[in-house]
């Protein structure tokens, strides 16, 4: 008896999750021409150059080092930004901005612009507590990570894009 109540549970989710659309995301149909690869990013060890390598190799990429025979994924801008949003009646910081940008474009193995000159830019705002500073940080850390990830799956759902 409980193994059929599981079974119908699970049957019903599965009709449930189907029903409302949802399907796991594709990998991204990136141009033949980033086969091979050479990322240049102003800052290669942040966070935001970390995901896209890992998402680039998910989807099939082979990262290389020299630009010989391989497209060129120029990242001349990455910038994060706090700023503050708003001041209380007592002259303090309330709310923080997290604004990060990025600038992009490929270049095929000849220097050709595949895709010119992008930006995107995202932000979040966070209430910043004086009296739990320890927490403010520790959110301005996950959403200046969360910032980068969201961009890196950005920037590699735009090179799919390339010639459609």
């Amino acid at each position: 008896m409980r193994k059929l109540h599981f079974a119908v549970s699970l049957l019903a989710t599965v009709l449930l999750v189907s029903a409302c659309g949802f399907k796991l995301q594709a990998r991204a149909e990136l141009p033949p021409e980033m086969q091979r690869t050479k990322l240049e990013v102003v800052d290669p060890f942040g966070e935001f150059s970390r995901r896209l390598e890992v998402l680039l190799e998910q989807n099939g990429v082979d990262i290389v080092t020299t630009a010989a025979d391989a497209a060129v994924l120029e990242v001349p801008v990455n910038e994060m930004r706090k700023e503050i949003q708003s001041i209380g009646d007592n002259a303090r910081v309330q709310e923080f901005l997290v604004r990060h940008s990025v600038q992009f474009r490929l270049l095929d193995k000849s220097g050709a612009e595949l895709i010119p000159m992008q930006t995107f830019e995202m932000s979040r705002v966070y209430k910043f507590n004086e009296q739990d500073i320890l927490a403010a940080e520790r959110e301005d850390e996950f959403l200046r990570n969360d910032l980068a990830d969201s961009l890196a799956r950005m920037v590699v759902r735009r090179l799919g894009t390339y010639g459609k």
